[in-house]
């Protein structure tokens, strides 16, 4: 069963190149998850709008949601997008491990 993802932006263009990005991270991260997550939701955005440039000014938060349990949120700032999902990711596996590991 594939992950449910939702992808929402802001302050930032829509990526074709982006989503898939986010996809292939989410699902190396947590693809052993699937059946036991409802879905994810993904928000990216650039902090200081893209006029603007600034360290760590790019944001990807991501939120799981499990079956029968509490969401469980991973956020990342970098200063890109692309190393942003990368390390959100990351963290949503790790916390999700944990949690499912004590559930």
């Amino acid at each position: 069963m594939p992950l449910h993802i939702e992808i929402g932006y802001r302050g930032t263009d829509r990526s074709d190149a982006l989503d898939e990005h986010v996809r292939a991270e989410l699902e190396s991260a947590i693809g052993r998850f699937a059946e036991r997550i409802t879905r994810v939701e993904v928000h990216l955005s650039d902090e200081n709008s893209p006029q603007k440039e600034g360290p760590r000014d790019k944001r990807c938060l991501m939120e799981a949601r499990p079956a029968s349990m509490d969401p469980v949120v991973a956020q990342d700032e970098s200063d890109d997008l692309y190393g942003s999902v990368r390390e959100s990711a990351r963290k949503l596996g790790r916390v999700l491990d944990r949690k499912f590991k004590t559930s």
